[in-house]
């Protein structure tokens, strides 16, 4: 060989050989991080899906405050706007502080020997939520205020049924022990691993845990307080009717947070769940608002606004787990279904549920649960229902309906049946007559 010759090839080999080490360490980490996704099971903070949840939760809170005070206010007597915002509001106060210290702990944690029925106590005062503590993919205290809100205005959404007459101090411990007793113990049952979420009931966003639960709760209360006083012989009609479609509005938009922030996740599902909750919404105003106008030959603005909050509530089980078709159907029947509630049957028990918490919640919500089994789709929410040929996912919701309904009944009782005996459940007549806001307040709307 050529001298020249050799000294060209071993000055090729060196930089072969220089070219490999320089190489080799990046293959090795390409294949690496090919080989890292089966390998990451941690799951990591997920910046979007924070952004998401942060916003879900403040529009959640924005139901309650000041949605929910605003829907009721209006529906109210003008003497009695104030007591029954504040009826609203502080219990909103109340129950975000009895979530912090052992409520969330109650409903999202293992009970051991109690799992199938309720959480334990090891994150009371919320004992292990950090900085860095995760939910999934956004910080443990997001989850926490996410579920905070729910929690708040469920026991609130009770006070439609018992305004005009209940004592303001009555109604805050009522509805402190009722959310410690009834809603803690079914939100574990359906959304904590307990025996609901065991047994297959579907559930995406609170038709149990939070409507169907409010609604019973409701129909107790307003029968245990009795009927307001001129109740079928007075007027009683709403004193400002845009107070209550501006609270509608801001219910409507703030449940976009309640429905599609229950992915818990800036996803495919959250959107099919936003726009599920759109159609249903919307069917439900219309029937209403049509069935209204060919019995009473006008539609009114409480009429589509009910309807509004009845396709809302109806949706709610189901918008994870239908498609647009599914929850346009569900709209419409609940619609239809809740006026029927709200008018015809209350007046036939003759029960006052003064702004209808059973005929739109509860009834609403039962629909929506049926319904659920009845529309599923496997491609949407991962579980048939009985047009898929699973028959059986309607019986198991029937099942977690009867569930919820007995313990929620019987709870409320108990609960209201105690307060009675101790404290009392209504205002003096003098104040009924006068009016809460001045009774009980001082204060009156000019």
């Amino acid at each position: 060989m050529k001298p020249h010759l050799f000294t060209g090839a071993t000055r090729a080999l060196a930089i072969l050989g220089a070219f490999m080490t320089a190489t080799l360490p990046a293959v090795a980490q390409d294949a690496a991080v090919e080989a890292a996704p089966a390998a990451a099971t941690i799951p990591a903070l997920n910046s979007g899906d924070t952004a998401w949840m942060l916003v879900s939760s403040v529009i959640v809170l924005m139901m309650s405050l000041p949605g929910l005070a605003l829907f009721y206010g209006g529906m109210v007597r003008k003497k009695n706007v104030l007591n029954t915002t504040m009826m609203v509001f502080a219990p909103v106060c109340l129950l975000s502080i009895v979530w912090m210290l052992f409520g969330y702990s109650l409903a999202f944690t293992d009970g051991g020997a109690l799992q199938a029925y309720v959480g334990s106590l090891d994150k009371m005062l919320l004992a292990g939520v950090t900085k860095e503590s995760l939910q999934g993919t956004i910080p443990e205290s997001l989850f926490v205020f996410f579920q905070m809100t729910f929690f708040a205005i469920t026991p609130a959404l009770i006070v439609g049924s018992v305004v005009d007459r209940m004592k303001f101090s009555s109604l805050l411990v009522f509805l402190a022990l009722w959310a410690v007793v009834v809603y803690i113990p079914v939100c574990h049952w359906v959304w904590g691993g307990g025996f609901l979420s065991q047994d297959g009931v579907l559930d995406f966003a609170g038709g149990t845990v939070v409507h169907i639960n409010a609604g019973i709760a409701g129909l107790v209360a307003s029968i245990m307080v009795g009927r307001r006083k001129g109740y079928g012989t007075e007027n009683l009609a709403p004193h400002n009717l845009v107070l209550t479609l501006i609270g509608a509005s801001l219910l409507w938009v703030g449940w976009y947070g309640f429905n599609a922030g229950s992915a818990v996740a800036a996803n495919e599902s959250a959107a099919m769940v936003a726009l599920n909750t759109q159609v249903a919404t919307a069917a439900a105003a219309l029937a209403w608002m049509v069935v209204e106008w060919v019995v009473h030959r006008k539609p009114t603005v409480l009429g589509v606004t009910s309807g509004a909050i009845a396709g809302l509530v109806a949706i709610t089980p189901a918008c994870g787990f239908v498609d647009p078709v599914g929850a346009m159907l569900i709209g419409a029947v609940a619609g239809v279904v809740c006026y029927v509630f709200a008018t015809s049957v209350k007046r036939a028990f003759g029960y006052d549920d003064s702004l209808d918490v059973f005929g739109v919640h509860g009834v609403g919500g039962i629909v929506g649960a049926i319904g659920t089994g009845v529309l599923a789709r496997e491609a949407i929410g991962g579980t048939a229902g009985l047009i898929e040929g699973n028959a059986a996912q309607v019986g198991i919701q029937v099942y977690g309906i009867l569930a919820t309904i007995v313990w929620c009944a019987l709870a409320t009782f108990v609960i209201l049946l105690l307060i009675k005996v101790v404290m009392g459940l209504r205002v003096p007549e003098s104040v009924e007559v006068e009016g809460l806001d001045a009774g009980l307040h001082g204060e009156t709307v000019q």
